[in-house]
Order: C-alpha cells, then structure tokens, then sequence
C-alpha cells in the first residue's frame, strides 16, 4: 500500500477543502438545547427525543437532523442558492420539528450553553468516547464543550478562484469578533453568571489550541495544511481493537511513525473533522463563532454574513470597519474582548454598527424583505443601543432577583 505523504495532505487540502467555484451557495447549522416544558433544567434522554421525532425524519425541506454529545439537536440545512432560499427551507423544517417536539412536550432553547445543565455525555459511540477521553486532560471544558455548548454555523462558498478565496478567508476571519460580540449568548452556566457575555466561545479557548486556534498564514490552502499536519491526533482509529486516544503525535509524525499503522486518506479526513477553528475549510467555509441564539433571532446571523461576504458592497464596508477594529488591539485580546464586553466594548459596537448597515443596505438591494425586516429588529434592539442576546438574558436575571455571583470561568489557555 502507497504510504500517504505531507504531499497528499497539500493536495487533499486543495482539492477537497478549498476547491473553489461560482460562489453564491449558503447553508446553515442550527444547534439547539432540547427541554422538557415543566422541568428545563432536567436533561431530555435521547431516546425520548428521537421517538418525538420519528415522524419527522427527515423534515419537509430536506435538512438532516442528528444529536450533540449531551443531546443537543442540529439541525443542518442543505445549500441554497442565497439567504433567503435558506432562511425559507429552515423555517419550514424548524416549523415542523418543533410540532412534533411540542406533542411530545419538549421543545427547544436557543443559548450557547445551557445556563442550569451539568454536562453529561449521551451518545457512546466510539467518536465521542475518544473526544471525551482526549480532552479530559485538560480538565472539564471539554465535556462542557462537547455535552453543554451549542451554536450555529453559518456556511458559504469558498470563492470562484484563489483570489477571490483569499478574499473571502481574509473577511471571515477579520469578522469573528463582530460576530462573537453581536451575538453574545451564554452570559450564565451553572445557575450563575460566569461575567463573560459568550462563554461558550470561551470554553473552546481553553481546549487543545493545536485544533482550536485560529488558522494563520497569507495563502490559506498552505495554513490549513500545515495546521492539520501540526495538529495533535486526537486519536487513531482501530477495527478490531480499541481506538489508540492521544497517541502522542502530530498528524506529521504519525506519516512517517512506525510505532503505528500508516495513515490512510480515510483517516487524515476523520483527522481534519476533530479540528476545530473558527473558520473551517470543508469545501466551503463554516463559521463556528457564533452561539446558539434566541429562537426568534436564528436568521440574523445567517442574514449578516451571508450579505457581508456575497454582496461586494457590504464586504467592502465590512473590510474596512473591520481594518480599522482590528487597529485597536491584538488579536487575540480583541476576541476575549469580543467574548467578555461584546457590544459594551466602544470599538466593537462601532464596528458592529457599520456592518449591520452594510448587511440591511445588502438585504434591501437583494430584495430579501423579511430578511431584512428582521435585520433592523435586530439592530434596533441589539446592535444600535450596544447590546447583545446575552445582556438581555443578565436583565431578566436581576429583574426576577436572580443575582448570585459570577461562578468560576473556564480560563483561555
């Protein structure tokens, strides 16, 4: 058998992650925490779940429905043809789980982490366990982020050539923060406010930074490459016999080891899928910042960067608003900024403004109305008074007397 080399990672990074294309295509991951009506902080056994949802699998406009670690539901749309194709398939699918949730008493709760649940593993299979037996090293934020969290990832296309990639790489990661701070929504864990607006994003800080950081690098096909090669392996997938969980090696080390079998291209793509940065290469782009949000809100976020990447207008406002943020501070002080303050933080809010009047002016030239209409919802709620999901959530906390104090944050590493 030919041995897989650091030749075949560049080529199957080129041809399967970043093949490029006419973009235009826009997809959706939505993940939800799933509650009983009378008892939201008990965990829903999956098994229960799955019965509500048996008469609905798969909805009516072809999404894929499948289960998070703690019993978190997804649910993924397929690619449409712009935002408003998509916004139109979820809702129809969305409509249609949530009815037969409702007959079955549950239904779901938009939060990048569940503000009462300890994290609890439901699913055994043999991916899951060895996630859990890996990041269980590093104490309990990998449980939390497997069993807890929840987000939605927003997917666009990859470009129509290399310039247009390096372009569109470039916007999505200069977005992050805007987008981590405009939809803050996990202010509160364990009964308690933690004092970080988007805790969850903060929870992924502190795992394994070889498959959490952000990818760097001029040319982003060469970047994703060597960040995979890098990367630690989580673990090294057997037939007949346990999985090897933590080897101990680098995906590099691994093509020239003789400790342990040789990599296959099977492996290096299960390999790329425990890889975790805010922007993903999977033959498009998916965009893992953004937390859960509350359910009336999902299509905003789809609605932003959708028209801030595809519609050239707004991806130039959006460029230079984020150029002038990101002159305010390093990187990665900016994003814990962006997970503690979000729109409190003057320089962010500022940002934050300019692209949601770039992505309405966008959403209006596109004639995307109910988009749109949703849009300025938002902003005049959220985005214009500096606010986010999150501050909301803290308000009603204190209007009901909950105060408490802050409990003990996980800390990036």
């Amino acid at each position: 058998m030919v041995r897989l080399t650091e030749d075949d990672v560049h080529e199957y990074v080129t041809g399967i992650c970043f093949k490029t294309g006419p973009p235009g295509r826009v997809g959706c991951e939505l993940e939800w925490h799933v509650v009983d009506r009378h008892q939201p902080a008990e965990p829903v056994p999956l098994h229960r779940l799955a019965r509500a949802l048996t008469g609905v699998d798969p909805p009516p406009a072809g999404s894929t429905l499948t289960y998070e670690p703690g019993g978190q539901l997804e649910l993924s749309s397929l690619p449409h043809p712009d935002a408003s194709a998509t916004h139109a398939a979820l809702s129809a699918d969305l409509a249609a789980v949530e009815a037969h949730l409702g007959e079955a008493g549950l239904r779901l709760h938009g939060g990048g982490l569940h503000p009462a649940r300890l994290p609890a593993r439901q699913l055994s299979r043999p991916r899951y366990r060895a996630m859990e037996r890996y990041f269980d090293r590093d104490g309990a934020a990998g449980r939390t982020m497997m069993c807890a969290t929840a987000s939605m990832q927003v997917c666009v296309d990859i470009g129509a050539n290399p310039a247009d990639l390096r372009r569109r790489w470039s916007l999505l990661h200069q977005l992050t923060p805007v987008l981590i701070a405009a939809f803050a929504n996990s202010a509160v864990w364990r009964g308690q406010p933690t004092g970080w607006r988007s805790a969850r994003q903060l929870v992924w800080a502190t795992i394994d930074a070889t498959r959490t950081r952000p990818v760097a690098g001029p040319d982003p096909r060469a970047a994703w490459a060597r960040y995979a090669l890098d990367a630690r392996l989580l673990a090294i997938r057997e037939t007949h016999r346990p999985w090897q969980v933590n080897p101990g090696l680098r995906f590099r080390d691994w093509l020239s080891s003789d400790r342990h079998r040789h990599p296959t291209q099977e492996d290096l793509s299960f390999h790329l899928s425990t890889l975790f940065p805010p922007v993903r290469p999977r033959g498009w782009f998916e965009l893992r910042v953004i937390d859960a949000p509350p359910r009336a809100w999902w299509p905003v976020p789809l609605a932003v960067v959708s028209a801030l990447v595809d519609d050239p207008i707004a991806a130039d406002t959006a460029r230079a608003a984020t150029e002038r943020l990101a002159r305010t501070g390093r990187s990665d002080h900016l994003w814990l900024r962006a997970c503690r303050d979000a729109l409190h933080d003057p320089h962010i809010a500022a940002c934050a403004r300019a692209c949601f009047e770039a992505t309405r002016a966008a959403l209006h030239r596109a004639g995307a109305a109910t988009l749109a209409s949703l849009v300025d919802a938002y902003t005049e709620r959220f985005v214009d008074p500096g606010r986010c999901p999150a501050d909301e959530h803290l308000q009603q906390r204190a209007l009901s007397g909950q105060r408490g104090t802050p409990c003990p944050s996980p800390q990036p590493s």
